[in-house]
């Protein structure tokens, strides 16, 4: 700013000097008769040199004035940076300062650390050395004891761990029954309120109807018509059918036998179509068998759509609905698996809607829990393998296979709605005359539980009643406590859970009696 005001001033004083010879050139080169006129410019000259000068004036005044304003700024622009220079070297000395104190800390902490190494170190040593003597004094000890006593420290060991043993038991049977009591005055009745309710709100027939595997003929001569010139009706209907024909002295009566129940089913059905319709010969029967396997698959497909319907459930894959079908057509102890898994599902939601749980989930699981029955007899395994590994297979929630891996108890279920599904299961098979059994098994259920229960120690005598659903055991009072006859009873319960096949459920009760009789005389 200043080179500004000194410019200006150089130029004021050009143009002055400029002027100056401008006017003495003029002069010179006028004429006398001229002098007025110069004496007129030189009067202007004058009053321009004087206008020069208070311009001059003015503009050293507001030089000065320029000069004064940027030094002012300058001055305030200086202090500003020593404002902030000072606040940032007193920033310096803070941080100096603390780290200074942080440096002081860190020694003493050290110096500390190194005088508490010290210390542990000397106590360290000073342990083991107690360590080394007191184990030495301990294997003396022992070696004076065996001497004393004239056993071993390990027979010693063995001994003890057996008293303990046998007081860790009784503490544990007398803890378990406890535990038991206190455990069934609450969940057994709230369990059995819950079965009961769902049991008096579901209603089923009592006694279900088992697919027919016998033909009735009009007359004998029949017979004769299905079996053929040479046996070759016979033959063609067997061939076409998968099913075996007994065509044996029973009057009016043809009995087919197979594993597959849906092939059982068409050959009965086709039997009865060739025997009313009368014209039975190879080509007919091959043409009534594959119209009536039509027929079977489209109800197959509309019998598992109902069960489906009737459940109310939806998204099931179209191969398990099928399935589902198919097992109307398959029995077990004369129950229709089909009618069984239909109850399954009512009870399991029903139980589920007491308890306040998934009520869909626990039918769905309900209703698909015995599929692998359908092809059971195709598939190795267990029809529980093979159902869920078939609905796993098919995009099933894992909560429903696990209910299908685990509904006879061969797993641990994963969701409350599994055990209520094995509980349904247990309740529908297990309803009076709704299963048929064959003699033979039944007796060797009753000995097997019968013998199962003899050999337990301190038994002396048991029965097998209600059907084979109760067993009895009459212990000896002064073999057993009540305790272990407690957990006698839970674990003849649960041996028999792993290595029998019984249909619902059996009740294991243990009797202990004490009798003590005097004669006064």
């Amino acid at each position: 700013m200043i080179d500004t005001v000194y410019l200006v001033l150089i130029a004021v004083g050009v143009g002055v000097g400029v002027g100056v010879i401008m006017s003495f050139i003029y002069r010179s080169s006028l004429k006398p008769r001229q002098l007025d006129i110069e004496k007129e410019k030189v009067k202007l000259l004058e009053e321009a040199k004087k206008e020069a000068e208070t311009r001059k004036k003015e503009a050293s005044l507001e030089a000065k004035d320029i000069v004064y304003q940027a030094k002012a700024e300058a001055e305030k622009d200086l202090k500003e940076r020593r404002s902030e220079l000072n606040q940032l070297d007193k920033r310096l000395r803070q941080k100096e300062e603390t780290l200074d104190r942080k440096f002081d800390q860190i020694d003493k902490r050290e110096h500390d650390l190194t005088r508490r190494e010290k210390e542990y170190t000397s106590k360290e040593r000073a342990i083991q050395e107690k360590d080394n003597r007191y184990s030495q004094m301990l294997k003396e000890q022992t070696l004076q004891l065996e001497r004393i006593s004239g056993i071993s420290s390990d027979e010693a060991k063995a001994e003890l761990f057996k008293r303990v043993e046998e007081e860790s038991r009784f503490e544990a049977a007398k803890l378990a029954k406890a535990i038991e009591d206190e455990v069934k005055e609450t969940a057994e009745k709230k369990a059995k309120e819950t079965i009961s309710f769902a049991i008096q709100r579901y209603a089923s027939e009592y006694i279900a109807d088992a697919t027919a595997s016998a033909v009735s003929l009009p007359n004998d001569e029949m017979k004769g018509r299905i079996i053929g010139r040479e046996g070759r009706n016979i033959r063609a209907l067997e061939a076409a059918t998968g099913v075996d024909l007994l065509v044996d002295d029973t009057p009016e009566l043809v009995t087919l036998s197979a594993f597959d129940p849906v092939r059982r089913e068409v050959a009965r059905i086709s039997l009865e179509r060739l025997i009313a319709d009368g014209r039975i010969h190879p080509t007919r029967i091959e043409e009534i068998v594959e119209k009536v396997k039509r027929e079977v698959d489209a109800n197959i497909r509309e019998e598992g759509e109902k069960a489906v319907f009737d459940i109310g459930l939806s998204g099931i894959h179209p191969e398990i609905v099928k399935l589902l079908g198919r097992l109307k057509y398959r029995t077990s102890y004369g129950q229709p698996v089909l009618q069984h898994s239909k109850e399954v599902a009512y009870l399991a939601g029903m139980m589920a809607g007491e308890l306040g749980i998934d009520v869909k989930l626990a039918k769905r699981a309900g209703l698909l829990h015995d599929i692998g029955k359908a092809i059971d007899h195709e598939v190795e395994g267990s029809h529980q393998e093979i159902g869920a590994s078939f609905a796993k297979k098919h995009g099933e929630n894992p909560k429903v296979v696990n209910a299908i891996l685990v509904h006879h108890g061969e797993g641990e279920p994963i969701t409350a709605e599994a055990a209520l599904v094995a509980a349904a299961d247990a309740l529908s098979a297990a309803r009076p005359g709704v299963r048929r059994e064959s003699i033979e098994n039944y007796l060797k259920r009753l000995e097997n539980l019968e013998k199962m229960a003899m050999s337990y120690k301190g038994v002396e005598k048991c029965y097998a009643i209600q059907a084979g659903r109760e067993i009895r055991i009459i212990v000896r009072p002064e073999d057993m406590t009540d305790d272990m006859s407690a957990v006698m009873s839970k674990d003849l319960a649960k041996k028999i859970e792993s290595e029998m096949t019984y249909p619902g459920q059996i009740k294991v009760t243990v009797i202990r009696e004490s009798r003590y009789v005097e004669y006064a005389k």
